[in-house]
This record gives C-alpha cells, structure tokens and sequence, in this order.
C-alpha cells in the first residue's frame, strides 16, 4: 500500500488537493535547501580553490554537457519527488536531520575541513584512513581508504557527522530527491499491499539519510539497517530509532535466508570492486524471500546520459573513486539476473539511476 493507502491514514486522506499542495511544498522546500547547499558548495570550491587545476590523471574524452542540462536534470529531480508525494506515494520528506545538524553549523564545518580534503586531493592521497581503523583485519583493504578524500575515511565519528553535509554540498542539495528514486520504485510496487511486519533491510545504511525516509514511507515495517561502520551506524542511530543496526560486511551478511521482503542498497556498488559485486548481489538474493525486493540507486552509467560523459568521466578523477570506472562498465541487469534477480522496473533523476528488481517467486 503507498502512503495515501497505509493503515490509520491522515486525515487529508482522500483529497486529492492536499497531495498536491504537499508535493509543490516538498519541490519548493527542496529548491530552497538545494539553495543553500549549492552556495555552501560554491563556497568550498573558492576557498580551497578546487577544480583550477586538472588532476594530471584527468585526460576527457567526452565533451561538456549542453548549456543548461545539468541544471535541467537537477530541477527535474525535486518535480519528480514533488510528485510523488503529490500522488501519495510517500508522505513529505523534510529531511530535517540534515538541516537540523548540517545547516551553519555543518557548513561551517564543512569549510573547515575542506582545506584538508583538497590538500588530500592535491597529493592523491586517498589510502591513509587505513591507518585510522582500530582494528584494520576486520575491514576488507578496499574498504580501508579515503573516499572523496575525506578526512577519517568510514572510521570516524567527525566523518560521520559531516557526511551528509558533504554530500549536499556535491550535489547542490539533491541528494534526497536522487534517493528517494529507489523509495519511489519500493512504493509504488507495493501500493496496494499491507506493510505491517514487512522486513526490510537498508544495506550500507551509512549515517541514516535513507533509513529514515523507509521509516516514514512504511511507519509499520520492521527495519534493519547494515553497515561496516561503527561510527556511521552511532550517527544512524540518532537518526533512525526505529531500526535494529548492525555491524557486517555487504558480501557476508549474518541474515537468515528467505528472511526479508525488501532490501534497499544506496551508492554501494561504486564503492567496492568488480569481484566484490557478483558477490554482494548473491547475498541479496539469499536473504530475500521469494518475491521480495530490490529498491537500487547509485551513479548513472555513461550509456544513460550521453550529454553527462565529461562529468561522468571527472567524478573519479577530481574525487578518489578507485573502483567508479569498473562500476560504470558493469552491466547491472546481467549482474543481478545472474542472482537471480529480475529487473522490473527504472526512474533516473539528476546523477543517479534507480532500479527495481525482484526475486522470482
């Protein structure tokens, strides 16, 4: 059952002007925190001056988008949430943890530690969060690194905290909305059907951004998050009480079999290499009871968007992406089939591609 369909519904429940009304309100709430974070962003790149030289490893081959397409496809990504909760598929998302903790104070932040991110840049050196782990056998070598150069790698309650705040500052304010693509697919293949007890599973949860959108959409599910993290999972849970989080690997994890109804997996698969990924789908594909769920999200691929090539091909050079070009070549239809997983349906928005995927049942 979607939002405007689940057990105890709002009182607005049935008219069809208030979904309307919340969703322009979600679209314009959305350009205006997008806003400020475009700025903060903006800010970042003047004071640590990044981007005025190419990284000796940036060779494009593609040329740069159209005038006016990102913008376009950015604009288009808080419609299509807009809508969504226009037509009651997920109630308003304020996403008010991240304005909450990472409005001045996390820009502020932000600023601080950008001097060092792109110092960290400047000398590429994306592998010494391996000195940081507590206890370093415990995490796969891959896992041990610098992603975007941030400060602490995955290990730090500092990273955790400005995690998010980084991320808007990316994207200029839309990564809820190129999330919430994911959250669109769950929802709607599950519009009509009763979400009490569903189990779903939220995995490499990181600091709760999309735990906390599952538990707004599904109030009556049961919600598991999983992370490797120690740090990011503390800063999930004072995102996300409801969910019972735990502390695993993606491709071993102690999940019983046919357990779940739903899982949901965020900008994970950038992030690992190619031999980790066959193995990660398969684990999916254990835990998901026949019929279940696969809600996917992660970058567009360089067939997607053939204006966005030039950006595709800066992100792994500009940011420490060891694994994103491998991750652009995947074929993830084949992938997941190969599980056992059949690809039911897709919605991209801005930089993000969203896929559906069920077991057979």
């Amino acid at each position: 059952m979607s939002f405007a369909h689940r057990e105890d519904p709002p009182p607005r429940d049935g008219q069809p002007g208030a979904f309307r009304a919340e969703g322009a309100w979600q679209s314009l709430k959305g350009v205006a925190r997008a806003g400020w974070w475009a700025a903060t962003g903006y800010a970042v790149r003047r004071i640590t001056r990044a981007g005025e030289a190419p990284p000796e490893t940036f060779a494009p081959t593609a040329p740069p988008p159209p005038p006016g397409l990102l913008r376009q496809l950015w604009r288009e990504a808080f419609i299509k949430d807009g809508r969504d909760v226009a037509a009651g598929v997920y109630p308003p998302m304020a996403d008010r943890a991240f304005v909450a903790d990472s409005g001045v104070r996390g820009a502020a932040d932000l600023l601080r530690d950008a001097r060092q991110v792109e110092a960290r840049r400047r000398r590429r050196g994306g592998v010494e969060a391996r000195d940081q782990a507590a206890h370093p056998a415990a995490y796969p070598t891959y896992y041990r690194q610098n992603f975007h150069y941030q400060s602490g790698g995955w290990f730090t309650s500092d990273s955790a905290r400005r995690y998010e705040a980084q991320v808007e500052a990316l994207f200029a304010g839309a990564a809820g909305p190129m999330r919430r693509r994911a959250l669109s697919l769950l929802a709607k293949a599950w519009a009509h059907e009763d979400h009490r007890d569903r189990a779903v599973l939220d995995l490499a949860c990181g600091s709760g951004a999309f735990l906390e959108n599952l538990a707004l959409a599904f109030p009556r599910a049961r919600l598991t998050g999983i992370d490797l993290s120690e740090a990011y999972l503390a800063e999930a849970s004072r995102r996300s009480t409801r969910a019972r989080l735990i502390c695993a690997l993606a491709e071993r994890l102690p999940l019983s079999t046919a357990s779940l109804d739903a899982v949901s997996c965020i900008y994970l698969f950038h992030e690992v290499p190619p031999r980790v990924r066959p193995r990660i789908a398969a684990e999916i594909a254990r835990i998901l009871k026949p019929g279940g769920l696969l809600a996917f999200a992660d970058s567009l691929q360089p067939g997607d968007e053939p204006g966005l090539l030039r950006s595709l091909e800066a992100f792994p050079a500009y940011f420490h992406e060891p694994f994103y070009r491998s991750y652009g070549e995947t074929d993830l239809k084949s992938l997941f089939a190969e599980a056992g997983l059949s690809l039911e349906a897709s919605d991209r928005a801005f930089l993000t591609k969203a896929l559906l995927f069920r077991k057979a049942g």
